[in-house]
């Protein structure tokens, strides 16, 4: 059975469920259109700092937070392209900003969608007029989000996005844990070198910051002790990053659409002309 209901919590007040399932969806639309808790088959997916949750001038660490309209950090906190300019601070501003439930369904999913919309404060840093609708659905052992983005303003508009997901890891499991990746290569942001993956990834160091560079947009897949995780997307989410730090209990697999700094590198960037609209989509899902 699928439903769709309020949550009596100031910050997260919708909840998707499927309850044949066991699998669960909380969603904070005034924090950053933020996903706080997932369950897929009776198990928690999400790590979640319930102190970064309830303090709006910090940003949540944990849940699935949206990477919009540039996902990583861009030099200097600034962009600059054929001849407009601006400022964003690391992955974008829709972590920030309210977004606004716009409909909700139990047709063959638990479903909700959310939107965001330029405003007067977004257009000073990113003059572009856009909407961006998120839709949440939820069914058996698979969160799907189907990401849609359209340019309202006269000229074309450049965006990268992604989703940088906490998933619930142990510390006392991250030595045993492993990423499968087909990748070769990385750019190590710890250590700002290119480095060669020749076996798997040691996710129990101090800080695990892993840019892939030859992963490409095929699925990549975190398993430990306590299970696994796939992730896979559209063919637009070619940029795959892997964080954690040590002593805490999540380890991130990030998919992007383009590397950090893409408004000015143009790397992989996305572009849409006048009017036009794409769409792109990521799923988490277990075996099962």
């Amino acid at each position: 059975m699928f439903t769709v209901g309020p949550r009596p919590d100031a910050q997260e007040t919708l909840e998707l469920r499927d309850s044949e399932a066991k699998s669960l969806l909380v969603l904070a639309p005034a924090r950053g259109g933020l996903a706080t808790r997932l369950s897929l088959l009776g198990k928690h997916r999400f790590f979640l700092d319930e102190s970064t949750l309830r303090n709006p001038e910090v940003n949540v660490r944990g849940g699935n937070p949206v990477l919009f309209p540039s996902p990583g950090k861009l030099s200097g906190d600034a962009w600059s392209r054929d001849g407009k300019s601006g400022a964003l601070k690391q992955h974008g501003f829709a972590r920030n900003l309210p977004w606004e439930v716009v409909s909700t369904s139990t047709e063959g999913a638990a479903v909700a969608t959310l939107r965001l919309a330029s405003n007067e404060e977004t257009l000073k840093r990113y003059p572009w007029e856009f909407i961006v609708e998120y839709t949440y659905k939820l069914a058996g052992n698979t969160l799907r989000i189907d990401q849609r983005f359209t340019n309202g303003s006269q000229s074309p508009m450049p965006f990268g996005a992604g989703f940088h997901p906490y998933f619930h890891v142990k510390q006392t499991d991250k030595r045993a844990a492993r990423i499968e990746t087909g990748a070769k290569r990385a750019f190590d942001n710890v250590t700002k070198k290119d480095v060669e993956l020749n076996g798997p990834i040691d996710l129990s160091q101090k800080e695990v910051d892993l840019h892939l560079l030859d992963h490409g947009s095929a699925p990549c897949v975190l398993k430990w002790a306590a299970g696994e995780i796939h992730v896979r997307g559209s063919s637009e989410l070619s940029h795959w990053v892997i964080w954690t730090i040590q002593h805490k209990d999540f380890v991130c697999v990030e998919p992007w659409t383009c590397p950090g700094d893409a408004l000015n590198t143009g790397d992989r960037l996305m572009t849409l002309a006048p009017n036009e609209t794409r769409d792109i989509w990521v799923e988490y899902s277990v075996p099962g």
